[in-house]
């Protein structure tokens, strides 16, 4: 799937391929650009295990139905979704180095208190939704400024620094699953105990990237004037518009159906525990990384929203594989698969995002972005857990390929995206 792009994007030319050679060996001699691939290390790996850990501790080890998860699982990640905004719009109003240290210097209180409340048999409803309330909220907050500093720290790189630093993520992915995988052998204590590390490890790597100019110079507009603004700047720009719309519609169904139906299918259909769901994961996140690494290669893509769109319209054949309920390994492949298509999707989108914003809107702009994915996955949970207990587990998966269809239709019927070409080839 991945490697349609290659053989039609890549110019053969000596000037073109001595060009992407000289940009590659920049990229990683920027001391600061390696700093920041250390801090999303450690921060990604923290932000994966309470993927596994929230979701194998309502499923696996409370045992609650998926309506009451999917119900969870989406007011968890509703204030998170208000003070996204707040973050990006604070994130362009500051230095966002500083505003991302506070945020993690506090954060890895979140994954000790619940070790603390598990040591004394409190592990309950209650403890985890709040647990994952604060951890949400702190998820929600880093993220604008944590891609604002990305876009800074590469200069013209971007393409090439998004797929880097999406490669590391999904690489720390896998390592956090890993780690949250063995759960139910050293226990979830300990493994709260790893989390709360991940962050302060995090927060040190943060220090040592230098203070940043601030994009914003004016602040005298309130912060909810600033939040208004991420939001006309993403309306006024529609190639970014279009791809928020697209990414958020598709995210309801694909990423509440990986979110949500996925814990029930390995405890449900296959008879899985932690560490098959954790199995799973790692494949899918396996596909992703590997995605992301032949994209590194092939970058800057002079069309990156045609690809979008594409990989939109194959994912349709993915679900369906999942849908009719494969042998575990075939699963597994499917998953692999999976993993290279949402590989595409994320980075592509999310380029597009980097590159099409305006520099002084460029937190705000990523908050939105970032509030259209975290903010489909509680709707999509919602929706999906009373889907599984009303049609049946692997029933949950139909709306995704209807989804995927109609944002495919969508985005090559009504807007422009499929003829959006990157700024690094006008700049050429």
């Amino acid at each position: 799937m991945v490697s349609l792009p290659v053989s039609t994007l890549i110019t053969s030319t000596p000037d073109r391929s001595s060009h992407l050679n000289e940009q590659h060996t920049s990229l990683w001699q920027n001391s600061q650009f390696r700093i920041y691939l250390g801090t999303t290390a450690f921060t990604g790996t923290a932000t994966a295990m309470q993927q596994l850990l929230l979701s194998w501790l309502l499923v696996g080890i409370l045992l609650l139905p998926a309506d009451q998860v999917g119900m969870i699982q989406a007011l968890i990640g509703l204030p998170g979704i208000v003070l996204m905004l707040w973050g990006g719009a604070s994130a362009d109003r500051t230095d966002a180095r500083s505003f991302l240290l506070k945020v993690y210097a506090v954060a890895w209180l979140f994954p000790l208190a619940l070790f603390g409340m598990t040591e004394i048999g409190l592990l309950n409803i209650w403890t985890v939704s709040l647990f994952g309330i604060v951890m949400s909220t702190a998820i929600s907050f880093s993220s604008p400024a944590q891609q604002a500093i990305l876009n800074r720290v590469v200069g013209t790189e971007v393409q090439r620094g998004v797929t880097a630093a999406t490669a590391v993520g999904f690489i720390v992915q896998m390592l956090g699953l890993i780690l949250a995988g063995q759960m139910e052998i050293v226990g979830v204590a300990n493994i709260l105990l790893i989390q709360s590390v991940s962050l302060v490890l995090g927060a040190l790597t943060v220090m040592k990237i230098a203070p940043l100019p601030i994009a914003r110079r004016n602040n005298k507009s309130s912060t909810f004037d600033s939040m208004l603004d991420g939001f006309r700047a993403s309306y006024k720009n529609k190639n970014i518009f279009h791809t928020l719309i697209i990414t958020f519609t598709s995210g309801v169904f694909n990423a509440g159906a990986f979110m949500t139906a996925l814990p029930f299918i390995v405890k449900r259909v296959y008879d899985g525990d932690a560490l098959g769901l954790a199995t799973i994961m790692i494949v899918f996140y396996a596909g992703a990384t590997i995605s992301n690494i032949i994209q590194f290669r092939v970058m800057p893509l002079e069309k990156p929203g045609l690809w979008f769109l594409i990989m939109q319209f194959t994912r349709i054949f993915i679900i369906y594989l999942v849908w009719i309920q494969p042998e575990w390994w075939v699963l597994m492949a499917v998953l692999f698969v999976w993993g290279l298509n949402m590989g595409v999707t994320t980075n592509l989108s999310r380029a597009i995002m980097q590159e099409a914003s305006e520099p002084e809107y460029l937190a705000r702009v990523l908050s939105v972005y970032t509030l259209g994915m975290m903010g489909s996955m509680p709707v999509g949970a919602l929706v999906i857990g009373f889907i599984i207990e009303g049609f049946g587990t692997m029933n949950a998966m139909l709306p995704a390929m209807f989804i995927s269809a109609a944002v495919c239709i969508y985005g090559f019927a009504f807007t422009d995206l499929s003829k959006y070409i990157s700024p690094s080839f006008k700049a050429d």
